[in-house]
């Protein structure tokens, strides 16, 4: 079997980052930072981190399996993993300091996060309606 590409290793490695980081700052926040978050009335917007950044490790894993076993991946799927990867970090880490008591200006970069995740799923949906192949 041949080694996987360069697109499918890149997502697999943020794939893993994300889900080291998303379980370990979920689990943070369950337990050690609890009290802190619940005292701030912030333990509902470090859940939502936590799922988005789950939930985005997790496509990411999906979206390499999908890179290795397609011979000649659309390059827009390397945008996929770019904008799943930054969208994580600006939504779920503006989202964890802000719950920490980060400062405010910090506040505008969750949406732009957020739009970075929208983008990703959208080409997500225009490669697959194209069969994912490039062309």
């Amino acid at each position: 079997m041949s080694s996987p590409s360069l697109p499918a290793r890149r997502a697999l490695g943020a794939a893993g980052l994300l889900g080291l980081t998303g379980v370990a700052l979920g689990a943070l926040g369950a337990h050690a930072l609890k009290g802190t978050l619940a005292a701030r009335g912030m333990e509902a917007v470090w859940t939502t981190a936590a799922h988005y950044h789950l939930g985005h490790a997790l496509a990411l894993a999906a979206l390499a399996a999908w890179l290795r076993a397609e011979p000649a991946p659309a390059p827009v799927l390397r945008w996929v993993t770019r904008c799943w990867t930054t969208g994580t970090l600006l939504f779920s880490g503006s989202l964890y300091v802000l719950a920490l008591g980060g400062p405010r200006w910090l506040g505008p970069v969750t949406p732009l996060g957020g739009v970075a995740l929208l983008a990703g799923w959208l080409l997500l949906a225009l490669a697959a309606r194209r069969g994912g192949r490039s062309e």
